[in-house]
């Protein structure tokens, strides 16, 4: 049995603020600290912890309960191995996250804690960002006369004279980290990274110091499926069922529901340093009225502060929160953050509508089909994506294109060899759907449509226009001014959970990165949130398909 009783104390507070303690901490007590106190394998190491907090607290600052009660998780050992080698903490912007890791990773140095060698590594996105947290270390310990002879202090590097322990600090700039030795590793704030690659990395060094820990700490971000959002799907797993074979540990301060944003007494959920800093209680306060004020700033308020996953919905098609319910089965976060697939009517034999989008013959190209439940009334959407491995901009892209292939969520799309996307691979593709679909039109705007409408008429597929208005091939002349027809209805389905693309995460992160504009007629078009590295092919395919819903609507024949 685990004795502490700084996690006894926390524990009782949490009774005691039931509207302070968010849903996910909550499950952090019942299912993984109440059952690892009970167990009689784990070997607690009360006298390192206790000589850490006197550390911490002597030279630097008195540490706040939550804190405490973090700390303690760091000293339990079974077969001196950390029961809990991965920490996971988010909480929202001005908690004290740099004053909370830098004192225990700096005594993780000292002969206090006795490990020789114990390299620490910080690493942050931007060189401005590390040299902050950096710092806190460095401006303790610098021209300390108690640390003279102890500590060899520069502003890139602190060590330890006794146990030759290292803290440095990096940017997230993989190139050149491989081979290192490190004991504990520092990720701040994961929120902004598009993938693993950064991570990878740094990672690859454990293994082969003794106690290998890392500390992953950061606030909510608007980069979504990426790492942030794979570590918190998981972490909820492990909430939910207690099974922790990786051994995280998951301390998320959030709030629970949107409707919270706007009760400060709940904001303590997503900022556990509440009560303890007041100027931090002002500033939540100023950035609250101001976002009620200045209608842009809401996101930032609830991303940051709220730890709530937003987006400027005025400049999106949809939230991401609608994207995710457009692939899996669920209403809240926690029921999303699952991963259920939604289930999905077998419309095969159906009436059908193909979307193309194919803008760059050296890029990306996408076709998908589109049936529609006429039970439930929604658009199933299902996609295919053709990328150019030739492509000046393939390294580049914000998408684990190379790295995930084929995995599930990521097999609807394929990277073809040669220097352009060949019009016929997608045009058999299309002829492969009709065997299956009864397609009514096959949809496409202007861009190289002309290359399409000669392949379609070899294949013996007609074309629409005035005098065969019964053509298979549309051509949308105006793609703007089509958007600006259905993109309300688009937006609406989303709202009602009436888009289903089942587990695709390229769907996703094309609808993502869509941006949506409105003039001041009212009139709405889709667009690129960034032009070069965030596409949306898959979208605009779905948005060509969704301008020829109507033709496959039943028809009703009264008799």
């Amino acid at each position: 049995m685990v004795i502490c009783k700084e996690i006894d104390y926390y524990l009782k507070y949490a009774e005691e603020h039931p509207n302070w303690i968010n849903k996910k901490r909550k499950l952090l007590f019942e299912n993984i600290v109440k059952p690892l106190m009970k167990r009689d394998d784990v070997f607690f190491d009360e006298k390192t912890y206790r000589n850490c907090i006197k550390y911490c607290e002597s030279n630097y600052y008195k540490l706040f309960p939550f804190q405490k009660f973090i700390y303690a998780f760091a000293f339990m050992y079974k077969d001196d191995i950390p029961v809990f080698p991965t920490f996971f903490i988010k909480e929202g912007r001005g908690n004290g996250k740099d004053g909370f890791i830098i004192p225990l990773v700096n005594f993780f140095q000292t002969p206090l804690y006795g490990v020789m060698n114990y390299h620490v590594e910080i690493v942050a996105n931007s060189e401005d960002q590390v040299k902050d947290t950096f710092k806190v270390a460095y401006d303790m310990l610098h021209d300390n006369p108690k640390f003279k002879g102890k500590f060899s202090v520069t502003k890139e590097l602190i060590s330890n004279l006794v146990t030759g322990a290292e803290m440095k600090y990096n940017t997230s700039n993989a190139k050149t980290k491989d081979g290192k030795r490190t004991g504990c590793l520092v990720l701040n704030e994961i929120h902004a990274y598009e993938n693993y690659d950064q991570i990878n990395v740094f990672e690859s060094s454990f293994g082969k110091v003794k106690h290998s820990r890392e500390f992953i700490i950061t606030t909510d971000g608007y980069v979504r499926d990426g790492p942030l959002d794979e570590i918190s799907a998981m972490c909820m797993e492990i909430l939910e069922t207690g099974e922790n074979p990786l051994g995280y540990f998951p301390f998320i301060c959030e709030i629970d529901d949107l409707k919270e944003a706007e009760n400060p007494d709940a904001w303590h959920k997503a900022n556990p340093s509440l009560e303890f800093l007041p100027i931090l209680a002002n500033r939540i306060m100023h950035d609250y009225l101001e976002q009620k004020k200045i209608p842009s700033k809401r996101a930032e308020f609830l991303t940051k502060r709220m730890n709530l996953p937003a987006r400027r919905e005025e400049e999106t098609v949809t939230t991401w929160q609608n994207i995710l319910r457009a692939c899996y089965e669920g209403e809240t976060r926690e029921e999303l953050e699952k991963k259920i697939p939604r289930i999905t009517k077998n419309t095969k034999g159906q009436l059908a509508i193909i979307g193309i989008d194919y803008a760059d013959v050296r890029d990306f190209a996408s076709a998908g089909i589109l049936t529609k439940d006429y039970e439930t009334g929604e658009y199933i959407w299902r996609q295919h994506t053709w990328i150019c491995e030739d492509s000046p901009f393939l390294s580049s892209i914000k998408f684990p294109i190379m790295q995930n292939m084929g995995q599930p969520e990521f097999e609807d799309y394929e990277v073809v060899p040669g220097p352009v996307i060949d019009v016929n691979t997608i045009v058999a593709w299309c002829l492969d759907k009709m065997q299956d679909y009864e397609v009514k039109k096959i949809t496409m705007d202007t861009y190289r449509y002309n290359l399409f409408k000669m392949a379609f008429e070899a294949v013996g597929l007609t074309v629409e226009d005035k005098k065969n208005k019964d053509g298979i091939v549309r051509l949308v002349r105006k793609i703007t001014s089509a958007t600006g027809i259905i993109a309300p209805a688009i937006q609406a389905l989303f709202s009602q959970h009436l888009i289903n693309y089942g587990p695709s995460s390229i769907m996703r992160w094309y609808t993502n990165n869509t941006s949506v504009t409105e003039d001041k007629y009212g009139n709405k078009t889709f667009g690129k949130i960034e032009p070069k590295l965030r596409k949306n092919d898959g979208f605009m395919a779905f948005d060509v398909a969704m301008f020829s819903k109507d033709e496959i609507e039943m028809q009703v024949i009264y008799i």
